[in-house]
């Protein structure tokens, strides 16, 4: 691989801690922190992402090149290091968070288009307040795949280059309930356009940093915001209204495929509009708006499926106070965080159409939406596989064959009899598209995937992995890869009912 290329521009244009000391403490008046990884004896690489390495500008893959994907023997033109953020966790200001887990290499160039590299997994940091940096196997295949996945769906989103096994055991409590067992260790390497946070600029506000903010959002302008042209303030409010529109876009399309992130603290959002840190999320099985996959979120579900959109917004709410200093308009800040909601609920509706197959939003879409959400919600019906479903334009007569088998309680007589009511007036709304059944059935089709990557497969590839095998494994990357086919037909069914009280399944804790 081409590591050589990997420059390190960050370190370069912001104020550090180049004392390469792990030891765990706060760092004011720093954005970074250089820190060399642990280094492991025996790693063994379980995959490689050859399309992805030859797209950002690694290039192909040899044997020498464990020793990078895990962190071991690095280049003299790679100076390791983590980041300091800060963040509101589950509501309430954490103060100073930054990478505890993650270390960065640096970005590379290809084709116009700069990538970050970093290792997850790798050792400890400043910032891994009193844990050890390490990562399980179990969460970085889960991160791995997951990323991945969210790629083919058109979700933007962080990507993986590898997954490697570090040779180590690593202790881990899975659920949080006192029962500590060791696991296999493992790194991944991520990537991503940037990894910026909203919580790298709540750290600088909160510690009156004021001229490195001001120069970390010059930075991100430059480098991500190139359609950003204004000068002076404007140039800060244009920032702003740009990260709020890229946020709810994310929101949107989390919708539309059904993903529920399940931690999302503010340091857990991008300043990119990007899906980041994978760790207890959930594809949606049955839909309900109350379902949240963190145990640790639980019972508040703050994070909920159907509360994405609105915390979004009151994360937005927490950056706004970080920008304001560069900004100093409240004005504007109301209206577009106002704006905002008026915003998300267009697009999402909007969205939601695509997946209806309705070429317009009429308005009396927003009833016939809140009845459908009811509906699923009531009869349990499995998302993906309900709109699947209904791109079956020509047997939508027969409710009992088609619906039956995709819901998670019995569809008795009168649950029956609102699933034909409801049939009846998707037909009667079909009617008033100027499109035909068949362009709305290929709209419903780009839109609707046929494979989403549930927590049941992730759970039987994990064990798999653990056991050395990797067929399940080759099988989710084929079928992840090509979401809007039915590669595999076994994927395409309900989560099994033996799975439904299975931790690793439905839900998991922070530390999944």
């Amino acid at each position: 691989m081409n590591i050589e290329n990997i420059k390190q521009p960050f370190i370069k244009t912001f104020p550090g801690d180049f004392s390469d000391n792990p030891m765990q403490r706060n760092t004011p008046k720093v954005l970074f922190s250089t820190i060399r990884p642990a280094g492991f004896d025996n790693p063994k690489l379980i995959i490689f992402n050859e399309k992805l390495s030859e797209q950002i500008g690694l290039g192909t893959y040899e044997d020498k090149d464990l020793n990078f994907l895990v962190g071991n023997h690095l280049p003299e033109n790679i100076q390791p290091y983590a980041t300091a953020y800060a963040g509101y966790q589950f509501g309430n200001w954490a103060g100073q968070l930054g990478d505890g887990r993650a270390i960065y290499a640096g970005e590379i160039t290809n084709n116009n288009q700069t990538t970050e590299i970093q290792w997850k997994g790798a050792g400890a940091t400043p910032y891994s307040r009193h844990a050890d940096g390490r990562a399980v196997l179990r969460s970085s295949v889960r991160e791995y795949l997951m990323s991945e996945a969210m790629y083919h769906l058109r979700v933007p989103t962080t990507r993986a280059l590898s997954l490697s096994l570090t040779g180590e055991k690593v202790v881990r409590d899975m659920m949080y309930n006192g029962n500590p067992q060791e696991e296999k260790g493992a790194v991944i390497i991520r990537t991503a356009e940037s990894f910026l946070r909203f919580g790298h600029f709540e750290l600088l506000s909160a510690q009156k940093e004021y001229q490195t903010l001001k120069n970390l959002a010059d930075f991100t302008i430059k480098n991500y915001y190139p359609e950003i042209t204004s000068e002076d303030t404007q140039k800060y409010k244009d920032f702003f209204g740009s990260i709020c529109k890229r946020t709810a876009d994310l929101m949107v399309e989390w919708y539309r495929v059904g993903f529920v992130h399940g931690v999302m603290n503010t340091d857990n959002m991008s300043a990119l509009g990007l899906t980041i840190d994978y760790g207890p999320y959930s594809m949606m099985d049955e839909y309900d708006l109350n379902f949240t996959p963190n145990t640790t979120d639980l019972p508040g579900r703050r994070y909920s499926f159907g509360k994405q959109g609105q915390i979004s917004q009151w994360n937005l709410w927490q950056l706004a106070n970080a920008l304001y200093p560069l900004i100093n308009d409240e004005t504007f800040m109301e209206k577009t965080l106002n704006d905002y909601g008026n915003y998300f609920w267009e697009a999402h509706d909007k969205m939601l159409c695509s997946k209806f197959g309705f070429d317009n939003l009429l308005k009396e879409d927003e009833d016939f939406f809140t009845n459908w959400q009811g509906l699923m919600q009531e009869l349990q019906l499995d998302y993906t596989l309900f709109f699947n479903r209904l791109e079956k334009h020509d047997e939508l007569s027969n409710v009992t064959t088609l619906f039956q088998d995709i819901s998670y309680t019995v569809l008795d007589e009168e649950k029956l009899r609102k699933l034909n009511h409801f049939i009846g007036s998707y037909q009667t709304r079909l009617d008033k598209n100027s499109i035909s059944k068949e362009e709305a059935i290929l709209m419903m089709k780009k839109n609707n995937p046929k494979f989403t990557l549930r927590n049941y497969l992730l759970f039987e590839c994990i064990e798999e992995i653990n056991e050395g095998k990797t067929g399940l494994l080759d099988q989710l990357i084929h079928a992840l890869e090509n979401p809007y086919e039915e590669i595999y037909p076994e994927f395409s069914k309900k989560r099994p009912s033996k799975y439904n009280d299975i931790s690793g399944c439905s839900t998991l804790s922070c530390s999944s």
